[in-house]
């Protein structure tokens, strides 16, 4: 990949680490976006905190493939050693909140639209957006812009990947329970403390499995994240609250999951939220084709990205690795950078 691409993906990268763009409070880091497009003279648009641009040959007989990635973050860790909003490079590692998650893959896709921005007859029109609230499921990112894009067929959603194709995504599900028993006075007996049954309540969910296991997602994962209950020292509470958090696998919705977990529990169960499902692509789309005949690894992923905002097929692909998403002193490597940027154009020259 030239250098020039390269370095001014990396230079994109290093200004929006330098700017606290937290999910739901991303200006200006949209404007930084906005700008890097006006720049060099690429029409953009945008709607609240989303940036995106069409082709400039842009066709709407032809079908449209849209390559999108987030530019909030979440808080830093607290185990944060390096200032988090401190862009800087040792030992071939860019350091900075955002800059595996997602930014190195934003860039990397700013970066392969803009190499063809300008180019005649391609098969797809190609549409880039650079989203909010991507971290926090907000009202006002991905799924408040589609409504105000031509019709999509295809998406690339970038996420950290190591640039291995995730071909299925798990859903998210949350859960509010709460276990009722009798409140007291702490100097009283009582055989019906809520506080004692939680040792039961973490293991029930811990122990509840889901019959069907994905040939790509493996089984429906399901973790107590949270637990919160009492007020007082000397009382004994009326309840104890817990939040599970559950991965839904692609061999069900989560409304099916829910009804499932109501109908087997003793507790009593909210959902905050059923939009946010498992999805996946057919392995004979043209996309997945494509990507194999290139060399790319397929998987099943386990975390879960906007591309659960999307009703048509979409692949999740980008540098940098999950596992440093959300940890203190965030990086991703130059490396990884130029691969991605390189990869990315690749699978869209086997499909344009």
């Amino acid at each position: 990949m030239e250098n020039i691409i390269v370095n001014d993906a990396v230079k994109l990268l290093k200004d929006l680490i330098s700017i606290k763009s937290f999910s739901g409070s991303e200006n200006k880091t949209a404007d930084t976006i906005q700008n890097w497009f006006n720049d060099r003279k690429i029409k953009c648009y945008r709607k609240n905190n989303n940036v995106f641009a069409l082709n400039k040959k842009f066709d709407k007989k032809k079908p449209t493939l849209l390559l999108n990635s987030h530019h909030d973050t979440v808080l830093p860790n607290k185990a944060y050693t390096k200032d988090p909003f401190l862009a800087h490079v040792e030992n071939g590692k860019l350091y900075g909140l955002g800059s595996n998650d997602a930014g190195g893959a934003l860039v990397s896709l700013i970066s392969t639209f803009k190499y063809f921005y300008n180019v005649e007859n391609l098969k797809y029109n190609i549409i880039i957006a650079a989203t909010a609230e991507e971290e926090s499921s907000g009202p006002l990112g991905l799924n408040s812009l589609l409504i105000d894009l031509p019709k999509l067929d295809i998406a690339i959603v970038g996420e950290p990947t190591e640039m291995k194709l995730a071909i299925a995504e798990k859903g998210l599900l949350v859960l509010d329970v709460i276990i009722e028993g009798t409140p007291s006075h702490a100097a009283h007996e009582n055989n019906d403390s809520a506080i004692e049954k939680l040792p039961d309540a973490i293991n029930w969910f811990k122990n509840f499995k889901f019959e069907k296991i994905s040939k790509i997602l493996g089984p429906v994962k399901v973790t107590v994240t949270q637990v919160n209950g009492g007020s007082q020292h000397n009382v004994v509470p009326s309840d104890v609250n817990l939040v599970v958090d559950i991965r839904v696998n692609d061999c069900y919705s989560n409304l099916e999951i829910l009804q499932i977990i109501k109908k087997s529990s003793p507790y009593r169960i909210e959902s905050r939220s059923l939009d946010l499902n498992s999805s996946s692509i057919d392995e004979n789309h043209g996309i997945v084709l494509a990507a194999s005949k290139i060399g790319m690894e397929k998987y099943g992923s386990p975390t879960l990205s906007d591309q659960a905002k999307l009703n048509f097929p979409s692949i999740k692909l980008g540098p940098g690795d999950s596992k440093r998403s959300h940890t203190a002193n965030e990086f991703i490597y130059l490396s990884e950078i130029e691969t991605g940027i390189d990869l990315y154009i690749k699978l869209l020259k086997e499909i344009l």
